[in-house]
């Protein structure tokens, strides 16, 4: 199977995911917090398809198959939204995920038949690195209203 196309499945996979947990969410925050994550899956697949199409080769992987291509998430939506409620900070389950698929896509590079294959697949991972730094963006733009330090600044009030 072509690890382009295998890495775009997984991309729309998890944006359904986050779509699914948009709807789910009762909470307007976590609804905005997984649309705007969701809109940022389709702006990493479309640097996906572009990475395919300026490749050197067609990256194929012997043994990889559509099973192996697809977004499994730890929890359901119903459980993830359950177990963090009305807290956006699922940086941690993000982030995991993004760090396994980099790991994942450096442990196919190390494999690769050929140096072709081997510098698509590390591409890949140089842009599920990027795709890694947008998440933290998003998210600290998601918590910057929690975090400001006028609480440190004023803290000192009495006179000296």
């Amino acid at each position: 199977m072509n690890i382009f196309d295998c890495a775009i499945k997984i991309e729309e996979d998890t944006k359904k995911y986050y779509e699914g947990l948009e709807t789910e969410s009762r909470s307007p925050e976590m609804k905005h917090l997984f649309s705007v994550l969701a809109a940022s899956e389709d702006e990493h697949r479309d640097t996906l398809v572009w990475l395919k199409s300026v490749a050197p080769i067609k990256a194929q992987i012997d043994g990889l198959d559509a099973s192996v291509c697809r977004f499994r998430p730890p929890l359901t939506q119903r459980e993830l939204l359950e177990e963090v409620e009305d807290d956006p900070d699922l940086y941690k389950f993000t982030v995991r995920e993004e760090e396994q698929e980099i790991s994942w896509l450096e442990g196919l590079s190390a494999t690769a038949a050929d140096e072709a294959t081997a510098v698509s697949l590390r591409m890949l991972a140089d842009a599920e690195r990027q795709r890694l730094t947008m998440v933290e963006n998003i998210y600290d733009f998601f918590e910057a209203p929690r975090n400001y330090l006028a609480w440190a600044e004023f803290g000192n009030r009495q006179e000296l």
